[in-house]
Parts: C-alpha cells; sequence; structure tokens
C-alpha cells in the first residue's frame, strides 16, 4: 500500500491558494481559526501541500518502527503520513491521528475506511491534551504542525510525556534561526529571519528559533538537518525546513 496524491490540479490549486491568500482567518479559538482555514480547502490539501511540505516522506523512513508499537502522528491532517509509510507500519498494533480540524480527519477517516486499515484511530484532540498514559508510545511526529500549535512547547512536553524512554520523535517543519545561532546550526541572515516569519503568519503559522533549541535540549538528537526547498508558484524563493529524528533519554520515567 502506497500514498497517492491527486494529480495536479489549476483549480484545485486555485482554492487553496484564495484560502491561503485571501480569506481571512476566523474564530474564538485556535480550534475553531484551524477549522475554518482548513474547512474550504480539506479536499486539495495534499495535491497542493506535496509541493510545499518537502522532507516528510524521506523523514518517517528514518523511523525504526518497532513490532507491536504505537505510533502517534500529531496534527495528522488528512492521514498522508499513514499512508506514505503503510506497508511499514502494518506491524504496529495502534496508529493515533491527532488533529482539531474536524474537517481535516473527516478525509482521513474516509481514506482508512476505503483502505480497510484497523490498527488506526482517528482522534481529535489538541495536541497540548492528549489523553493516552504517560510512557505507553513508542513513535511521536510532528509533520508541519508544531509551527501551527500556539502552546508549541506545551505539545513538545505532553510528547516527551507519552513517550516510552527509549522512544522516538521525528519533526519536520518550517523554521528560522536564532539571531545568533550554535555553532553547529545555520545561520540565517536578518531578511530570511524577518520575511518567513511574516510571511506563514498570515495564516498563523508562526515560525520560530527556538523549536529546534527545545527539542535538541528535551531529546537526544540522532540525526539532524537543515534545507530549503521551494514554495508553489515562487520558483525564486526557497522556505527554510528542517528534519529531525530523536530518542527520549532511556533515565527518564
Amino acid at each position: 500500500m502506497s500514498e497517492v496524491i491527486k494529480p495536479v490540479s489549476r483549480r484545485s490549486d486555485l482554492r487553496v491558494l484564495w484560502h491561503l491568500l485571501c480569506h481571512p482567518v476566523r474564530g474564538d479559538s485556535h480550534a475553531q481559526r484551524l477549522e475554518n482555514f482548513y474547512q474550504g480547502q480539506a479536499g486539495d490539501y495534499d495535491s497542493f501541500r506535496a509541493r510545499l511540505l518537502h522532507g516528510r516522506a524521506e523523514l518517517l523512513t528514518w523511523i525504526d518502527w518497532p513490532v507491536g508499537g504505537t505510533w502517534v502522528d500529531m496534527g495528522a491532517g488528512t492521514g498522508h503520513n499513514l499512508f506514505s509509510v503503510a506497508d511499514q507500519t502494518t506491524q504496529l498494533d495502534r496508529v493515533c491521528l491527532v488533529d482539531l480540524s474536524p474537517s481535516l480527519l473527516e478525509v482521513a477517516k474516509q481514506r482508512v475506511g476505503s483502505e480497510g486499515i484497523t490498527n488506526v484511530e482517528i482522534m481529535q484532540a489538541d495536541a497540548t491534551r492528549v489523553d493516552l498514559p504517560d510512557a505507553s508510545v513508542d513513535v511521536v511526529t510532528f509533520s508541519y504542525s508544531l509551527t501551527m500549535i500556539p502552546d508549541w512547547f506545551e505539545a513538545i512536553a505532553t510528547a516527551e510525556r507519552i513517550l516510552k524512554p527509549g522512544g522516538t520523535i521525528a519533526v519536520t517543519d518550517f523554521y528560522v534561526s536564532r539571531k545568533y545561532a550554535d555553532a553547529e546550526r545555520q545561520q540565517h541572515g536578518w531578511l530570511r529571519r524577518t520575511f518567513w516569519p511574516l510571511w506563514f503568519a498570515a495564516d498563523n503559522v508562526f515560525l520560530n528559533g527556538d523549536h529546534l533549541a527545545m527539542l535538541h535540549r528535551r531529546f537526544e538528537p540522532i540525526r539532524c538537518e537543515e534545507r530549503q526547498g521551494s514554495v508553489p508558484y515562487l520558483p525564486l524563493l526557497k522556505a527554510p525546513y528542517y528534519l529531525l529524528i530523536a530518542r527520549k533519554p532511556m533515565n527518564d520515567h
């Protein structure tokens, strides 16, 4: 079983671009704003994002999927990650697709049902309040979702809480460096550090120079790569993003 992305459709892209550029995001809570943003583009989500959200499938190949394990995908959306590695994850006992947007999760539910996958649980929940026992999960992933969670440090703390000691966390997302990056990290100039946060913030995506630092502080990094990716219809621009895989320290309980 492998992920199938709809062919590029100009009409589909126009709907997505309208929501990205022209549709005002409204709502009194993060959940309402998220649903307001995605409701009108849920069916077009994957075809456009496949050309914007780089590194997702590659990151998943870095994970050593445990037989009989549990995987929680935070901000799972339409279930893209699951269907990217569906052949490898049939050995898992449980896959939890967590998202706040019912429109995106409805797409995921339909796809899971059409494939007859039985080890998947759809969870409409806030990533900072996932109702799972402590130290009960083998793998947690955040795929371009950490920048959309206002209380992102609590989302990381939740991942740390539910992961078993030695469990894996894998994250890919847009970011900008700190003004003075650590020696081993890439240093972005003023223009990049200013432009990309403003550009993404219009869609309630908040780039942050502290995400990588926090992840490195709370977990034991295995592999981390910082890259730049193309943006649809803006061929001269490259957005910075990273891929990180790390483990929860064995002495954490």
